[in-house]
């Protein structure tokens, strides 16, 4: 099943994200998360863009490597980041949730994680460069936290007026969208 991708603005992204309990079958969720991401061309997808507050994210950043360097297929159940290191680096970030916006974020360059994967087998293991930036970005949404958070004041003021037309559903995007509720 492909869902629709949650626009910014939707409070379900600015929430912090509730851990899965142990041994829940997720596995077809999991499978819904890939397909809904390949579906946008995105690299990642977190739980949170897709309405659900829980602690999950998918990464397949296999599209942005080169010819001999190898990429991440992977799910992330309950993450914890327990270590970021090495020296912070820019990098233009997008995001599915924010469609047609694009800024330079820093993120350290080395990310140490422990999570569980589908199978519910637990996982400690370091990535580094891009595999780490995407999973920081993911991370990002189930902690409550978007891209545009590290983006300077200034900046803000100059996509005002965009991001308020991406909350409205104003918005060029060739995947399915859910706009957010007016309250």
């Amino acid at each position: 099943m492909i869902y629709p991708i949650v626009l910014y603005g939707d409070p379900v992204l600015k929430k912090g994200a509730e851990d899965i309990p142990h041994g829940e079958d997720i596995k077809e969720l999991v499978a819904d998360m890939f397909d809904t991401m390949y579906a946008a061309s995105g690299v990642g997808l977190a739980a949170p863009q897709i309405g659900k507050s829980i602690r999950l994210f998918v990464v397949d950043d296999r599209p942005m490597m080169e010819e001999d360097e190898e990429g991440i297929k992977k799910a992330f159940i309950n993450p914890e980041i327990l270590e970021e290191d090495g020296e912070p680096w820019a990098f233009e970030e997008g995001c599915l949730s924010i469609p047609g916006i694009r800024e330079d974020v820093k993120r350290n360059a080395i990310v140490k994680i422990k999570y569980y994967d589908e199978d519910w087998n637990e996982h400690i293991e370091e990535f580094d460069d891009i595999h780490a930036r995407v999973i920081q970005h993911e991370y990002d949404h189930i902690e409550g936290i978007l891209f545009t958070d590290y983006i300077t004041s200034f900046k803000k003021r100059l996509i005002k007026g965009k991001l308020a037309n991406i909350s409205k559903g104003k918005v060029d995007a060739d995947y399915r969208v859910k706009v957010p509720v007016k309250r």
